[in-house]
């Protein structure tokens, strides 16, 4: 039930999550060639996955 609120919640907020810079942090691997482009968000995965990790860790105490 919580992870469907979290969704939800996700979801609602959407408008406004979309505007925040994630994805065009400093350290993100663009490769752009002819015909091809390759999109790896390293630096924003990382401030995800603390971000996410100090939330959980909050609400579990």
């Amino acid at each position: 039930m919580n992870k469907t609120l979290i969704l939800l919640g996700i979801g609602v907020l959407w408008p406004w999550l979309r505007t925040l810079p994630f994805g065009r942090l400093p350290g993100d691997i663009l490769v752009v060639r002819d015909n091809v482009r390759f999109f790896f968000p390293i630096t924003t995965c990382i401030v995800v996955s603390l971000v996410l990790t100090i939330v959980l860790w909050l609400f579990r105490k």
